[in-house]
């Protein structure tokens, strides 16, 4: 795809800032997955920052219910959302023993839909760091509702994309990932027209260097082993199969208009750059950080201004060595197959991301092997049959299907797939067993 005038502006553009609630004092922001490794981070940040940031509500799944209740107590917030209407008990009682009898505890909304009335809840800014494809309702009705959004939630741009493109204003999607992030703030440096490559790096997860034979093995302990980052099981296991970073190149497509021959990934281990962007001139700029997720975060709440502090910096006057590798893409297929899915495009990205999230699931509870998640996932993919559009005149990459997608249209063809992943799971142990 080449960069023209008539070509569709990209989601996420450093150079526009969308600010429709711009005041003086702090920024009201609604986090959703606040009891997760995203919203604890952010939580942590907006306790640093008083002046800058003001919570008004959380959201969460419900199964941390005394630090959810702990959380809403020191930021003051004015409502709690849990999406497990079973724990509402035991919810109301945390909030009374930390907030005590003389003072009111905050609203609560319960049921899977309370994350996404929070979302278009009055403020400034939602951080939807909700893990899962569960994401795409709170994501559509922030962007409905005129918030910006700090977008944590990669899955719901996956496999909605479509739908959030035809809804999020120019500047109004911010980037939370450390890899967007980062191509983000290294995209400011230049116009649209003169970036030649996106890099995406990838940490290479627990089992850089295996060969796939090598890989038929490893357990969920090694899995969950990950050698750089402290995440939620499911995006561990993802790094582990490189699945992250094929959605992470769908979602650089997404969100920056990139065609995918222009989308490069890169193993470097340190996970010290973050990603880089090279420029038609030969230039390549990376932005580099030790990692730590604080640092996106606080790209997502406070742009166009950085929050100072946020997260460490180097120490130039020590020594170190930053690696570079070649994906191993017989190892690890899931970048290609995403590649495939995300030009399929329609409801094919969507097969691809609940497929994972079924075999991951799997694959946790001995189910299936490490080497079984891709291979089922590949299966329901090629079974889903999404047919190519046809090619953009001259440019070679196929234009973008799916204008018309729905919500319907993608939890059917997310059931779907993860009923077919159960029963390819269930046909490959009975068929394992009467060996």
């Amino acid at each position: 795809m080449t960069d023209s005038p008539a070509s569709p502006a990209p989601l996420a553009d450093p150079h526009l800032v969308y600010d429709p609630l711009a005041a003086d004092g702090p920024k009201d922001v609604v986090i959703l997955g606040s009891t997760g490794s995203i919203g604890t981070q952010a939580i942590d940040l907006v306790l640093r920052n008083p002046g800058r940031f003001r919570v008004t509500a959380l959201s969460a799944n419900g199964g941390r219910v005394s630090l959810l209740a702990e959380q809403a107590h020191r930021l003051r917030v004015t409502t709690v959302a849990v999406a497990r209407e079973d724990v509402v008990p035991a919810l109301r009682e945390a909030l009374t023993a930390q907030y005590g009898t003389g003072e009111p505890i905050p609203e609560i909304l319960a049921g899977p839909d309370a994350a996404t009335q929070v979302a278009a809840s009055d403020c400034h800014t939602v951080l939807n760091g909700i893990t899962g494809s569960i994401g795409l309702a709170p994501t559509l009705a922030a962007l409905e509702a005129g918030r910006t959004l700090a977008l944590a939630n990669k899955e719901s741009l996956i496999v909605g994309g479509p739908l959030v493109k035809a809804l999020a204003k120019p500047g109004q999607i911010i980037p939370v990932d450390s890899e967007h992030a980062a191509l983000f703030q290294a995209l400011a440096a230049g116009t649209r027209s003169d970036v030649r490559k996106l890099v995406v790096t990838a940490s290479g997860g627990p089992f850089r260097g295996r060969t796939r034979a090598e890989l038929a093995g490893v357990t969920v302990e090694d899995a969950l082993a990950h050698p750089t980052w402290a995440m939620g099981p499911v995006i561990t296991i993802n790094s582990a199969t490189l699945v992250n970073k094929g959605l992470e190149v769908i979602e650089a497509h997404l969100l920056y208009d990139i065609s995918f021959d222009r989308i490069e990934v890169v193993v470097h281990p340190q996970s010290y750059v973050h990603s880089m962007v090279e420029f038609t001139d030969g230039s390549t700029l990376a932005q580099a950080t030790p990692p730590d997720m604080r640092g996106p975060i606080a790209i997502g709440l406070g742009w166009p201004e950085r929050v100072p502090d946020a997260a460490p910096a180097f120490d130039w006057s020590k020594a170190s060595t930053w690696e570079f590798f070649p994906l191993d893409n017989e190892a690890f297929p899931s970048v290609n197959l995403a590649r495939h899915v995300g030009r399929l495009g329609g409801t094919a990205p969507a097969v691809f991301n609940a497929a994972n999230e079924e075999c991951v699931e799997a694959f946790r509870r001995g189910a299936l092997p490490f080497n079984g998640i891709m291979e089922t996932v590949t299966r329901v993919v090629e079974e889903h049959g999404t047919p190519a559009p046809p090619a953009s005149a001259g440019r070679g990459e196929p234009s973008h299907p799916g204008t018309s997608l729905t919500v319907s249209d993608v939890l059917e063809a997310e059931t779907w797939a993860r009923a077919r992943a159960r029963e390819l799971t269930a046909q490959k142990a009975t068929a394992e067993a009467h060996a």
